[in-house]
């Protein structure tokens, strides 16, 4: 093995080709993001085929030996960050934790984080100085006899109020227009371009955006998916922004929005909201070992729970979503 230094460095914008190679090479099978263009210019060229291209290379010899790609949560100089695709060449991955070290760096990140880890790798985040953690898993049940997709061995049913109203927010323009200041103090900091392009220039997945309003203001922005499976359906609450104790307050209007579209069960992958915050709301929080099975892959169903990981490098006023990252997407094989 070579004993020469590691260099790195990001990519250059018509490096797609290289990236798709190496991908190729080491990770073992035909990566989605990478081979569907739709996704790979939506992920990883946000600013156009001109743009900067957001993968970074630790290089060998002046051959890649690891590959990093990664996910803007705003369009700021220093912007907050999700890892997303990382490989390294077998019997490199010393080089890819230092290539992973060196990306705040190379993109001058306030924060970075990952959604969806491996649970075994959890150490080496933790080494590394990050927060290494469970994505906790909340839901609340429909008042129903039956359940075609959940299996309920236990019922519980908590009550769910609050003042907040939500509004629906059709398109861009009226998520602009509609008041709602982004907090840059929040982490990560998603703004409005972010926002808009996450939400309603998503490809091959369509999201609802509701302004959450209390006193005629806009507290907050929450994004949903009405899904239908088995002849019901599943809301999945994807993202909330705003303050995490005013989540509380989303009680009651969940649970219309359940009712209008014949929801069984609402669910919401989230950390960084109190688990007292999301049981005000009406929200149990399914255990690993929960009793009661909350499926979260619909399309098709699989009956089982699944755990989902993640870290971040500032735990301080961080909040994790299943859409954050590059999570919350249609699951398609490459052949």
């Amino acid at each position: 093995m070579s004993t020469s230094p590691l260099t790195f460095r990001l990519a250059r914008p018509d490096e797609g080709p290289a990236v798709a190679a190496f991908l190729d090479a080491h990770w073992g099978e035909k990566h989605p993001l990478v081979h569907l263009p739709d996704f790979f210019d939506f992920y990883y060229r946000p600013f156009g085929p001109d743009g900067p291209l957001q993968f970074a290379f630790a290089e060998q010899d002046g051959a890649p030996v690891a590959i990093v790609g990664y996910i803007r949560a705003n369009a700021l100089e220093t912007p907050d960050i999700w890892v997303s695709i990382w490989c390294a060449v077998k019997g490199h991955n010393g080089s890819g934790l230092e290539l992973m070290a060196a990306l705040p760096g190379l993109t001058n990140a306030r924060v970075m984080a990952c959604n969806n880890i491996r649970p075994r790798t959890m150490a080496f985040y933790t080494f590394l100085g990050y927060t290494a953690e469970r994505l906790p898993h909340y839901y609340r049940l429909a008042d129903k006899a039956s359940y075609a997709v959940a299996r309920v061995a236990r019922r519980d049913i908590l009550p769910a109020g609050g003042s907040a109203v939500l509004r629906l927010l059709p398109d861009e323009d009226a998520l602009r227009k509609c008041g709602y200041t982004p907090d840059p103090a929040r982490r990560p900091y998603k703004d409005l371009w972010y926002l808009a392009r996450r939400y309603f220039h998503y490809p091959r997945q369509r999201y609802d955006v509701w302004a959450v309003e209390e006193c005629g203001a806009v507290q907050a922005l929450l994004a949903t998916r009405c899904i239908p499976v088995n002849g019901t359906c599943v809301l999945r609450i994807v993202d909330y922004t705003g303050v995490p104790e005013a989540f509380s307050r989303l009680g009651a209007a969940v649970s219309r929005l359940m009712a209008d579209c014949g929801a069984e069960y609402a669910d919401c992958y989230c950390w960084g909201i109190p688990a007292q915050t999301m049981v005000e709301a009406g929200f149990c929080a399914r255990t690993e070992d929960d009793l009661n099975i909350i499926p979260n892959y619909l399309t098709p169903p699989l009956c089982e729970n699944t755990e989902y990981y993640f870290f971040t490098s500032e735990p301080a006023a961080f909040t994790m979503f299943k859409a954050d990252g590059d999570q919350d997407r249609p699951n398609i094989r490459v052949e």
